[in-house]
């Protein structure tokens, strides 16, 4: 299980909507302190704060000030049992490479619980485009439901669940069903990760063949390769 701000990191998705409006709010002296800890260069983060016309932190030093941020901040749960923040390591099946300005979807199972992240893939590393490029942020349900019904290309496809005409479920649980019912039709390989996330929804859903799921639906600060991709790959079948 990891927990804390560990060493160096292979990134696979950096929120940095959500790293910018974490960092901002930040109080200076505790900013101080935290840079301190992340050994994160103080001058330029004291600059920062004043918003001289001098360099911000880069991207993964602000990162590690946010985290240790949240962690004194936040009683952050795992992702068997999420509070507003979340960890959590395990296989992810990775959708949405396929256009920067769409959304990317993660999950993975745990047990009998499944989670599922939901994100902009413009976030991912690598597929960086100019913000006035992108039309929307996918962070938030309504967005995810209406990716859900009206499946991207380059997902896998089924039929759809969602009420015809209605771009959001009639209540949590056709919600909670909806993104079991998708996460059990991903078929990629599954990537070993790690990563730190805001809940969005959490419940209880029911498959297909009748069995009950525990589903934690979020929205990632980040994900990261985890280092043992042996334990944990599998996934629902």
């Amino acid at each position: 299980m990891s927990q804390g701000v560990t060493g160096v990191r292979y990134y696979l998705y950096v929120s940095e909507a959500k790293l910018d409006m974490l960092f901002e709010q930040i109080p200076q002296k505790l900013l101080s302190r935290l840079a301190t800890e992340a050994k994160v260069d103080l001058k330029v983060v004291s600059v920062a704060v004043q918003k001289a016309a001098r360099a911000e932190p880069g991207t993964y030093g602000r990162l590690d000030v946010v985290e240790r941020y949240l962690e004194r901040e936040y009683d952050i749960g795992w992702m068997t049992e999420p509070t507003s923040w979340f960890r959590g390591d395990l296989g992810l099946r990775i959708a949405g490479y396929g256009s920067a300005t769409g959304p990317v979807f993660m999950t993975g199972q745990e047990g009998r619980t499944v989670v599922a992240l939901i994100g902009s893939a413009h976030h991912l590393v690598g597929h960086r485009v100019q913000a006035e490029g992108i039309p929307v942020g996918h962070s938030m349900l309504p967005s995810l439901f209406r990716l859900l019904r009206e499946t991207p290309e380059d997902w896998p496809r089924r039929e759809p669940t969602a009420v015809s005409g209605r771009d959001y479920p009639a209540n949590d649980r056709e919600a909670l069903r909806q993104v079991l019912d998708f996460s059990a039709h991903l078929t990629e390989p599954a990537t070993y990760c790690e990563f730190l996330a805001r809940r969005l929804l959490r419940g209880t859903a029911t498959d297909e063949n009748g069995q009950e799921w525990e589903v934690v639906i979020g929205t990632p600060l980040y994900v990261a390769m985890a280092e043992d991709e042996d334990d944990g790959a599998g996934g629902r079948r």
